[in-house]
């Protein structure tokens, strides 16, 4: 038999070849997704899980005070969120929203552009940022959050209990007003001590802001124990 013969025609010769480069493009693309959906979960928590365990050494190694809260606004972390409609686990929470503070699976709270009240002022917003996906994924389930649900906030001697009371699910990435002192479109219209939870949206997507609005209902002591007020029990 001739090699004229023998040789595969050339749209053959082609498609076999893309047939192959998809198959090896969707092993990666599979690759990437689980990556950035599963293991960045993984190291996020283990990271998150670590430096949490250091902020409550440090906090056992000294006994709550009248003074503090985690009086210091230090970068190590000031306290833990607790949310049960997103699912219960804690998260603690650090200064900043930038990939660097957010990327170790905790919430941030804002320091730019507009700078967040933290829980123990007498007014303001406490507004925090979390991933929605990958990273650890804290804000995964906000979207579960319903008006009268609460929001606990736990730093070293106080128990901080919020009611969400609005909820915005789209809205844009430049929105920035949502973290005013008085967030706007929240329906609030007088100063007051807020919390502000923000993550992105659609899911598995980075195009928009979803925003949950809490307001603080009441405040108690840390005990020796630790008890967590009846919202988390």
């Amino acid at each position: 038999m001739s090699d004229r013969h023998s040789r595969r025609p050339r749209p053959a010769v082609v498609l076999g070849l893309l047939g192959e480069f998809l198959i090896t493009a969707g092993l990666v693309l599979a690759m990437f997704v689980a990556y950035s959906l599963w293991w960045t979960n993984v190291l996020a928590d283990r990271a998150a899980a670590e430096q949490g365990n250091e902020v409550r050494q440090v906090w056992a190694a000294a006994p709550p005070t009248v003074a503090g809260p985690g009086a210091l606004d230090t970068k190590g972390g000031i306290g833990f969120l607790h949310v049960p409609a997103m699912g219960g686990a804690e998260v603690l929470v650090k200064r900043g929203t930038g990939p660097e503070e957010l990327n170790e699976g905790v919430a941030g709270y804002y320091t730019q552009p507009v700078r967040s009240a933290l829980p123990w002022e007498t007014s303001g917003n406490f507004s925090l940022a979390a991933h929605r996906d990958g990273h650890g994924a804290k804000f995964h389930n906000i979207h579960r959050l319903r008006t009268g649900d609460p929001i606990v906030f736990e730093s070293k001697d106080t128990w901080y209990v919020y009611r969400v009371f609005a909820m915005l699910p789209q809205t844009s990435k430049y929105n920035v007003s949502v973290l005013e002192p008085v967030p706007e479109d929240s329906g609030a219209t007088r100063p007051g001590r807020y919390i502000t939870l923000t993550t992105c949206t659609p899911i598995y997507t980075s195009t928009y802001r979803y925003v949950v609005w809490g307001e603080l209902v009441r405040t108690e002591a840390v005990d020796a124990d630790r008890t967590p007020p009846a919202e988390l029990r």
